[in-house]
């Protein structure tokens, strides 16, 4: 029997969880002599920055794709709607009998749709994840696909419950754990080795000139952030960066890999000069894997308002405040055993749980079948759902 597939990639966060999914393929191929996979990679070309797409294709060893749709930036209706009139001609053309998409990226929403109005199965990774936002582009990428899906393989056992109550057949459902822990796990060593004052001085934001020694590993902060939410509003924003150096900065050095959004609104509300300046802030381009988790590893706290940093968080036990007032990984909060907590974009809920978080000490927590295993058992419930 041979199965044909073509799994989509779009954007950054997909790429951790492709990585695995392709070597698991592989794996699978070199075992079996009567039962093949025909496996074919598209980059719908959502991030068309080197540092944020082809770098990350190199770290993690992710084949490079069989066909880039080359979409680009644009509105999510401009995304969305290239990615489809693309993504179409790739699937008259190959023909296959399942598309898989990850995550919760526009190129998820955009495939899933194209795939179904030609009858062609679709396998959702990471399905069932719920904020409960209607504001968010990412619930409605959610929402759309699971609703479209022929199989959703769920991370958690919070996620496979939220797709019942939704409807879904039991017979649709896999539980087969979180697939990004399968990237981190490979890639733990490696990133391990990394000298923290190698990826500073290699990554350094242009006019941040590193005006203080490396600080010791478990001496420093993180923060990334990049949500609308959070960066768009003067309003919102301001006090954010004035609580990162009237406080934060107080008691650590902070390590701050710039997203390009918040990079903009910083020059935009006049606060870039402010940041660079700081002495105890550390301002860095955009940075790899390998180079992310080692910050995360031995950071003391993470703030963050990242999906995947939440989860990785957790694993680590690195403490962490996610801005945000909703999650969709709920599994990672402290209250089921993980290591974050929401506190929104409200100052004083931050100072708050900022200092309460100052006094907890690492304790990683590993939800059941995040155990590096996932991409194996997602290969395993496509081949099975194939034989129905």
């Amino acid at each position: 029997m041979l199965i044909k597939i073509i799994s989509v990639v779009g954007a950054r966060p997909n790429f951790m969880k492709i990585a695995p999914f392709c070597k698991a393929i592989n794996s699978y191929n070199k075992t079996q002599s009567n039962e093949k996979i025909e496996h074919i990679l598209v980059h719908t070309g959502q991030h068309y920055d080197v540092r944020m797409s082809e770098a990350f294709f190199k770290a993690l060893s992710i084949p490079d794709p069989d066909i880039n749709l080359e979409v680009g930036s644009g509105s999510h209706a401009e995304q969305v709607g290239n990615t489809m009139i693309a993504f179409e001609k790739v699937l008259l053309d190959q023909k296959p009998d399942w598309v898989v998409v990850v995550g919760d990226v526009n190129a998820t929403l955009a495939c899933s749709v194209t795939a179904k109005k030609l009858n062609i199965k679709v396998c959702h990774i990471e399905a069932g994840l719920r904020s409960g936002d209607m504001f968010m582009p990412e619930e409605i990428n959610r929402l759309v696909t699971d609703r479209l899906s022929d199989l959703l393989l769920t991370p958690d056992k919070i996620s496979s419950e939220n797709l019942r109550k939704e409807g879904v057949p039991e017979n649709k459902i896999g539980f087969v754990g979180n697939i990004m822990i399968d990237t981190l796990e490979e890639n733990r060593e490696k990133a391990m080795q990394l000298k923290l004052e190698t990826i500073i001085r290699s990554n350094l934001a242009e006019g941040d000139l590193f005006k203080n020694n490396t600080p010791q590993d478990g001496q420093y902060a993180v923060m990334t952030l990049h949500r609308p939410s959070n960066v768009d509003s003067r309003e919102v924003f301001e006090p954010l960066v004035n609580f990162l150096l009237e406080e934060v900065t107080q008691n650590y050095t902070m390590i701050w890999p710039i997203h390009p959004r918040a990079r903009k609104q910083l020059h935009t509300f006049g606060l870039w000069k402010r940041v660079k300046e700081s002495k105890s802030l550390i301002l860095l381009e955009p940075i790899g894997y390998h180079e992310m988790l080692r910050l995360n590893m031995k950071a003391r706290i993470m703030l963050t308002d990242s999906g995947g940093l939440q989860e990785e968080c957790c694993v680590l036990g690195t403490p962490c405040l996610t801005l945000r007032w909703n999650t969709e990984r709920p599994v990672t909060l402290r209250e089921n055993g993980g290591a974050s907590v929401l506190v929104g974009n409200n100052i004083e809920r931050i100072r708050k749980e900022y200092h309460h978080t100052l006094s907890l000490e690492s304790k990683p927590c590993r939800p059941e079948l995040w155990d590096g295993k996932t991409a194996k058992r997602c290969v395993e419930a496509i081949i099975a759902a194939s034989k129905i």
